[in-house]
């Protein structure tokens, strides 16, 4: 797939060298010149897999958001047009929403006519980075009303290593879904437990 990552942080970084190993053509939107953290990413990944945000979006036929959610508005502006794309919403909107939205995945359903789906929120990047504990794939979620955007989510969540990613819904689950991510932060930060730890859906 060709994917652009908006939002370079720890979790987009960690997704793009996933999907980089995994085989995907992986841009990363940037401001120009880069900024050491995007300079430290580009020494894992490539210089040559940065571009203008709206030149990466251009040659990308999937999109992940991995920004602070009150960015969102100003990303909008730099995406262009992303009819029939598929764009993934990773942030968390736990802390700070960008209103009048109670999501960023609400922003784009409503601004965009991309397909949408919320998934990468629900544990730390750490885990994205490697998703094996004691040799076991742990499970990402996601949640939203497009299937077509669901099944690619699912698809890079299994690039990743993750053993599967489960459907948490449609978009009515997706604020149920942040919340979700909320119990990972305060079990792994906030109780002190540590950001070694995933949550993994068994059966009998």
């Amino acid at each position: 797939m060709k994917i652009a990552i908006i939002g370079s942080g720890n979790v987009g970084g960690a997704l793009a060298q996933q999907w980089v190993k995994a085989g995907h053509t992986v841009l990363i939107g940037a401001k120009f010149p880069l900024s050491d953290k995007n300079i430290n990413l580009a020494t894992k990944i490539g210089e040559d897999r940065f571009a203008a945000i709206e030149n990466a979006v251009k040659q990308s036929e999937v999109i992940l958001i991995a920004t602070p959610p009150t960015a969102i508005f100003e990303v909008l502006e730099q995406l262009g047009d992303v009819s029939g794309k598929i764009l993934i919403d990773a942030t968390n909107s736990v802390m700070k929403t960008p209103e009048p939205y109670k999501t960023v995945y609400h922003c784009l359903a409503d601004k965009t006519n991309a397909e949408v789906v919320k998934c990468f929120n629900t544990t730390g990047f750490e885990n994205m980075l490697n998703p094996s504990y004691n040799g076991e794939g742990i499970d990402m979620f996601m949640a939203g009303d497009s299937d077509k955007a669901k099944a690619v989510a699912k698809q890079l969540a299994l690039d990743c290593g993750f053993d599967t990613c489960i459907d948490f819904g449609k978009a009515d689950k997706v604020e149920l879904l942040e919340k979700f991510a909320l119990s990972w932060i305060n079990l792994a930060i906030m109780q002190g437990h540590g950001r070694d730890m995933a949550f993994k859906v068994i059966r009998r």
